[in-house]
């Protein structure tokens, strides 16, 4: 039995959780700086793409179409995408906002679009601003051409396409309207499918569960059998942090999640097995009353209370681009402000990474009962006792628990213990897991008992039993990053960064030319190798190389790509 929660990387989850990123750029996300790289280490199986913190992406239309019947991505996006494909992860893109040459309200439409890369934020209603979207017919007809682009440029590597971002508020000019939400929907299901039968619309996730909002969209678009995911966005009390369950119960006054997810499955034509997404959701340490320390006990708590109500969360994010008007405060993983913080991971980071690593490949399993005593009086009734039981696709069990409750910051808590009952789990040497810290411990079954546990910690954080045996994966090894590469006079030099033992590096090298973009194996390096000087590199020729580390379990995730005109 390990003595903490061994991780699991992207690359050996078949389904799991999501995280949001924007997309690398210099000078404020270099992607040779060890920040991408821990996505895969910390085994997120999902990712949402399209936005670029707070603005516009090089996925997004005012990107892709630049000039009027000209639709391209630089070579470093399809570098992107690849990266995510290749290290094992699922994305959804959202196709999003306007584009000046065709929404702009102006009276002369400008011939060319000219992006701004960050630093402006909704409500945004200057003449040419993105946010203006596609109303009229002409409008969404230019719309759809950039959609069926996209869809036809990343088939096979991209299969889930949203339509908008919080489309609900200000992010539509000039007010949200729902009908004309709809009338734009109809038209980009029919055309995402019809260009790729393989690929999935999801219904571009709302700021807020408003029913009203949906009803409308969904009676004005008369597409909802088209839709195959809807998804929507949840901050419980946003700038306050309300503790996450409370999405259910009074951050939203008469409305909620859960009702929100009522009203879509009773919806006519809307197929019973739609999945939902909670895309974008977090807790935010700069708020009030919060600290990286309820972050950190928040977030793997909103992750399984949706878990067992049959929604997906992606996290909000995995690096803020600080070039926004969010400074550093939404990123799992410290953005750049040139302090020596930069690009190090929040606590919250290692929960999620054990919550990845424990939950991802289970399904909720209603056959497991978890009864409790009640906690002391001055708790009872403000913490709710909530436990979810889990099965993995190997018919192993694990129990999540926590005390629902309001966390304070500074990481304090009385000290609670209860006894706990468990049915039907089939756990038979049981451990106790703090998904927060990852640390494990044994625990016995009470003298004469198999399935009641004597006074085990309650906490205001997500921990979990399972059996001795659950641990069952093999641990691969972290990536390597900051991969650079300098030419000399007759050979290419390569260096980048190791962050644990392995038992050695593997460079590859890929040439693009008309014969293809396959990857070639150049050489094994021992484990302390941190560069390595190519002398065979052909003349003439644009190249790319990666590296990763492999031990006896295997291979790590690809570090980033860099590229070379030689």
């Amino acid at each position: 039995m390990p003595s903490h929660v061994p991780p699991k990387r992207s690359s050996q989850i078949g389904d799991g959780f999501g995280i949001n990123s924007d997309l690398p750029r210099d000078p404020y996300l270099p992607w040779n700086r060890r920040w991408w790289t821990r996505l895969f280490d910390a085994g997120f199986k999902w990712v949402r793409i399209g936005q670029y913190e707070n603005s516009s992406d090089w996925t997004s239309w005012d990107w892709v179409e630049q000039k009027r019947g000209v639709f391209s991505v630089p070579q470093q996006v399809d570098d992107y995408v690849d990266s995510l494909v290749d290290n094992g992860v699922l994305i959804q893109v959202q196709l999003l906002y306007g584009n000046a040459m065709y929404t702009s309200p102006s009276g002369k439409l400008p011939d060319v679009s000219v992006p701004a890369p960050g630093s402006f934020h909704n409500p945004d209603r200057s003449l040419y601003s993105i946010f203006w979207p596609p109303k009229t017919p002409q409008q969404i007809a230019a719309f759809n051409r950039y959609a069926q682009w996209m869809v036809k440029h990343f088939r096979g590597r991209v299969s889930y396409w949203a339509l908008w971002n919080e489309q609900d508020i200000d992010y539509w000019n000039p007010v949200p309207n729902a009908e004309e939400y709809g009338r734009l929907l109809k038209s980009f299901v029919q055309t995402v499918h019809e260009t790729d039968q393989q690929a999935r619309v999801i219904y571009g996730a709302q700021a807020d569960p408003s029913r009203d909002f949906t009803q409308r969209a969904l009676d004005s678009c008369q597409c909802a059998s088209g839709i195959d995911v809807y998804a929507y966005h949840t901050y419980p009390g946003y700038g306050r942090n309300l503790h996450p369950e409370t999405m259910d119960s009074g951050a939203y006054q008469k409305e909620s999640p859960r009702a929100l997810r009522q009203l879509v499955k009773n919806y006519a034509a809307i197929r019973a097995d739609t999945p939902f997404f909670d895309d974008e959701f977090n807790a935010i340490p700069s708020w009030k009353g919060s600290d990286e320390s309820v972050q950190a006990k928040y977030v793997p708590r909103g992750v399984l209370y949706n878990f067992a109500a049959g929604v997906k969360t992606f996290v909000w994010l995995l690096t803020a681009g600080t070039d926004g008007n969010e400074y550093d405060d939404f990123g799992i993983v410290h953005g750049l402000t040139n302090h020596e913080n930069d690009f190090m991971p929040r606590p919250v980071f290692a929960a999620l990474q054990n919550t990845n690593a424990l939950f991802s490949d289970t399904q909720f399993d209603p056959k497991i009962e978890v009864t409790h005593v009640e906690p002391p009086g001055r708790l009872r009734g403000d913490y709710p006792f909530l436990a979810y039981g889990f099965r993995s696709n190997s018919g192993k069990a694990i129990v999540a628990y926590w005390l629902a409750g309001q966390s304070s910051p500074g990481n304090v808590f009385p000290q609670v213990s209860s006894a706990v009952r468990l049915k039907n789990s089939g756990i038979e040497h049981p451990v106790l897991i703090d998904v927060v810290s990852g640390e494990i411990k044994p625990l016995a079954w009470t003298k004469g008992t198999t399935d009641t546990l004597g006074e085990i910690p309650m906490r205001d954080s997500v921990m979990a039993i399972a059996d001795q045996s659950y641990f069952d994966w093999a641990v691969l090894p972290e990536t390597p990053s900051s991969l650079n590469v300098v030419s000399n006079v007759n050979s290419l030099r390569l260096t980048w960064e190791v962050h644990e033992q392995s038992k050695g590096i593997i460079v590859e090298r890929q040439i693009l030319d008309s014969s293809g973009r396959d990857w070639q194996r150049l050489v094994k390096l021992p484990a302390t190798a941190t560069e390595y000087t190519d002398s065979s590199a052909p003349r003439g020729k644009s190249l790319g190389y990666r590296v990763r580390a492999f031990n006896d379990a295997g291979e790590s995730a690809y570090s980033n790509i860099v590229r070379i005109s030689w």
